[in-house]
């Protein structure tokens, strides 16, 4: 059983305030009031609270700035019928290539118009922006996946991330909880669920397309996902820190997804993937999306696709935000490797799996490798 989050509190106490009818001389009075934001802690000027400070890092040290990663990027919209065979053979072939060596590229031909783009990152601005007793009418609970606060604690050992997250269930539609989708701004919800029906069809493309550079019927990975799939939006503010050296905005993590489709800050980066274990910054290019496949990509495709290991640094000088939406297969549909993609050469890797993502997150938080859980 864990210890109780007084105690998580009681570390992000940033000054003592004083409770009612209280004076200096009468200190049972006194109370800690904790931050109820990684942001409130960046504009008073804090260094980072014990709980937030890497310790014992199996992947090496916190470095704020590694070499650029020669991301490969692809072209969606020559996956559709007016392109010739030929582009459509040769930007498949770059597909499969950058997902069986990299689990990552940066996408463009997407058909979102640059000006909505910005408008989606301009509102996820405006949100941060609100008084925090605004966000926190959006609040979750301790053990929530979704709404806005800090971390949610799983074990006693965790380190939080130094980031402030809204997620909110996006599809299936009837399971939203519209009261942690934000009123304000005003066009929050108009705009978040615009984009969400725009990354759809992009990762609806995607798995086709996936399906197709392995030559397999284009149905075979999107038919594991179900009717039901899941999409979860998740907003995220990366404050300044006084020691990014110290602290990641998100620890290093393979996702559980199926496919996770990220809107980068236009400017500030930060987030980065391991390659043959070296850390590599993934650039930003302001109107292309980054796309990285989940652990469920990668067991479904009986480990041919690479699910990509990433983490977020912080900066001493520019906050950020990020957009990222996770495409889910139906938690209550077992997902398992694809017939085809099993032989003697290739045994099968991966056990079946239910709500696989469920795992992940427990996974993450305790330090683990989920993967390592259903291996065969």
């Amino acid at each position: 059983m864990h210890k109780p989050n007084f105690q998580l509190s009681l570390y992000l106490s940033a000054k003592p305030k004083m409770a009612e009818n209280a004076t200096p001389s009468n200190p049972e009075k006194m109370t800690l009031s904790p931050p109820r934001s990684v942001q409130e802690i960046s504009i008073n000027g804090g260094d980072p609270p014990p709980p937030f400070i890497v310790r014992d890092n199996p992947y090496g040290p916190v470095d704020t700035s590694p070499p650029l990663a020669s991301l490969p990027t692809i072209d969606i919209s020559l996956f559709s019928l007016q392109s010739s065979i030929e582009e459509t053979e040769k930007e498949l072939d770059k597909l499969r290539s950058a997902l069986s060596s990299w689990g990552c590229f940066q996408v463009i031909g997407h058909g979102i118009s640059f000006q909505f783009l910005d408008k989606v990152r301009e509102v996820i601005i405006k949100f941060f922006e609100l008084p925090i007793e605004e966000k926190q009418r959006h609040g979750k609970a301790a053990v929530a996946k979704e709404g806005y606060g800090l971390d949610s604690l799983v074990t006693e050992k965790q380190v939080l991330d130094w980031s402030d997250r809204l997620s909110v269930l996006i599809y299936p539609e009837d399971q939203r909880d519209l009261k942690l989708w934000p009123e304000k701004p005003q066009d929050f919800r108009e705009t978040i669920d615009e984009f969400a029906m725009n990354i759809d069809s992009v990762v609806g493309i995607l798995l086709k397309a996936m399906a197709k550079s392995l030559k397999l019927e284009e149905s075979s990975f999107s038919k594991q996902f179900g009717d039901r799939s899941v999409m979860q939006g998740r907003f995220i503010l990366y404050p300044t820190c006084t020691r990014p050296d110290h602290v990641f905005g998100v620890k290093p993590h393979s996702d559980g997804s199926g496919v996770t489709v990220l809107l980068q800050d236009k400017e500030v980066q930060g987030l980065q993937v391991l390659k043959e274990d070296q850390w590599l910054t993934v650039p930003v290019i302001p109107h292309a999306l980054f796309v990285n496949l989940g652990d469920q990509m990668q067991i479904m495709s009986n480990g041919v696709f690479k699910s990509p290991f990433h983490r977020v640094v912080t900066n001493r000088e520019r906050e950020k935000i990020t957009v990222a939406m996770f495409k889910r297969p139906d938690p209550e549909k077992e997902i398992e490797p694809i017939d085809q993609l099993v032989d003697e050469k290739r045994p099968r890797l991966y056990k079946k799996v239910k709500n696989y993502a469920a795992l992940n997150y427990e996974c993450f938080q305790k330090g683990l490798v989920p993967l390592d859980s259903v291996k065969i």
